[in-house]
């Protein structure tokens, strides 16, 4: 298990800068000439800009802009070269937008918006309502007459922007770390203000996205998510309007990017919310830890794109941590190339259908009625029934190699893996990201698998591939689109 999360730090973080598309389309020609040679460039050619390669799957990379800093060339020309979203940093919070009750401020804002767009580049709103960065007349307030304020700001600010902005972060940081309610001023206007809140949201602008956005939400285990992971699912099922959940991704020293990452991208995503991760820095900009929180989001359909919290290390609420992808002098840094490798590479875009290669055609059987273990090529670990349990939805995991009976797995006549003798490998779902645990064997579809020649064990109901994000001890496993990837290689290995 991953260590806890550290907590989180600071109020006035730097914000990331969206990146702009790349025309890649070279024009050739003399005024004295009636035709002009248009030179398209291979198909496969990587992009050369975060933005461009992100676009590629229909996602977006952005960065969050302070307004005091758009004077500074290098800041800017980094900014609009690489991104393609835009975050205000500070200035569409509360205490930014509304500095006296009912009297708007909106050329902060404003400024950035105008910048982006102008460059062709997309904006989201952050923040509208949230415990911290109030105005000082509504931290003074409390009850009913606060929770007017806050349908009042947030009809306010939207209404200015109804219609332009791509997202809109409605509530800000409303958990406590073991996943109960934070005791802020809003939540003492009742437990359903959130809810008020996004209703309200919807209402003043029908179209652009709404997000939940908390930080130390990335780890799957980690009782902050599974809170937030509730309160999605409520929505989702009463109707609450709720269009996407925002990972702030700030990894430090004792919050490191977590082995089940991906795991809990899947599974907000399978509550029908798109994910996006929305502040992201890392502590000494580690390269494998932003190249696997990309590579993440790149194998979730539903992560629709990535937001750095600043452009250069000295621009950053961390700024001595180097936690960024340029340092401060505006050169690129071996993370950046490790992100826009990932993002150059094969993966699934943002769809609600797959999009993954056909499964292969299933192999000769094995021979049945054999004990194995279940070996991932890529991480040497097996297959395995976390602490022995045998109840029915324990989801499997990676764990170090043994001969105790929870990896013990006989492949049988009718294509079930069972453990315990009694028990199925078995799929909670068909989509991507369904998590793959063990339940009472039964018959049905979706305990029946197809060991591959390949090397690949594919679902007979889903079609798609057994497969781990993460090598290490823990990671859990689900099925995907079949990729080629050795992450979705694994062997029966008889015992």
């Amino acid at each position: 298990m991953s260590a806890r999360p550290a907590a989180h730090r600071g109020d006035r973080r730097s914000t990331p800068i969206p990146l702009r598309k790349t025309l890649l389309i070279g024009l050739t020609g003399a005024l004295a000439v009636l035709t002009a040679v248009v030179i398209v460039p291979d198909a496969n050619a990587a992009a050369s800009t975060l933005g461009a390669a992100a676009a590629q799957s229909g996602r977006y990379f952005g960065t969050a802009i302070a307004g005091s800093k758009l004077g500074d060339s290098n800041y800017t020309t980094i900014a609009a070269r690489e991104f393609n979203m835009i975050t205000a940093e500070n200035e569409m919070k509360p205490d930014a937008t509304e500095p006296q009750r009912g009297q708007f401020s909106f050329s902060a804002g404003d400024q950035i918006y105008n910048w982006a767009t102008q460059r062709g580049l997309k904006v989201r709103g952050h923040t509208l309502a949230w415990h911290s960065q109030q105005p000082g007349w509504m931290q003074n307030m409390s009850g009913s007459a606060l929770r007017q304020a806050m349908i009042d700001h947030i009809n306010g600010v939207m209404a200015h922007y109804r219609g332009k902005l791509a997202a809109w972060d409605v509530v800000n940081e409303a958990f406590n770390e073991d996943g109960s309610r934070r005791q802020s001023n809003l939540q003492g206007t009742g437990n359903d203000w959130i809810e008020v809140a996004f209703r309200t949201a919807r209402a003043a602008d029908p179209s652009v996205k709404l997000c939940y956005n908390d930080y130390n939400i990335e780890n799957w285990s980690y009782g902050k998510t599974q809170g937030v992971y509730r309160m999605i699912q409520d929505f989702k099922s009463r109707g609450v309007p709720i269009d996407c959940v925002g990972l702030q991704t700030h990894f430090t020293g004792g919050s490191s990017l977590p082995g089940n990452f991906q795991t809990t991208l899947s599974s907000f995503a399978a509550l029908g919310v798109d994910v996006a991760l929305t502040e992201v820095d890392v502590t000494n900009a580690s390269t494998s830890q932003y190249a696997g929180l990309t590579q993440a989001c790149m194998n979730v359909s539903r992560c629709i794109g990535i937001t750095v919290w600043g452009v250069r290390d000295n621009d950053s609420w961390r700024s001595g941590e180097s936690p960024l992808l340029f340092n401060s002098g505006g050169g690129a840094k071996a993370a950046y190339s490790s992100v826009l490798n990932v993002l150059n590479g094969p993966g699934p875009g943002p769809s609600t259908s797959p999009t993954g290669s056909p499964s292969p055609a299933p192999s000769s059987s094995p021979t049945t009625g054999t004990t194995n273990r279940i070996v991932g090529t890529q991480s040497g670990r097996c297959i395995d029934v976390p602490n022995s349990s045998q109840t029915n939805g324990t989801r499997v995991q990676l764990y170090d190699c043994h001969t105790q009976p929870n990896q013990r797995w006989t492949y049988t006549a009718s294509r079930q893996l069972q453990v315990y003798g009694t028990m199925c490998l078995d799929a909670a779902g068909s989509g991507n990201g369904s998590a793959v645990q063990i339940y009472s064997c039964n018959g049905q579809s979706n305990q029946q698998w197809n060991v591959n020649s390949n090397g690949t064990i594919t679902g007979a109901q889903s079609g798609r591939c057994i497969d781990v994000w993460s090598t290490a001890n823990g990671a859990q496993v689900q099925i995907y689109d079949c990729n080629g990837q050795s992450n979705q290689q694994f062997r029966l290995a008889s015992l």
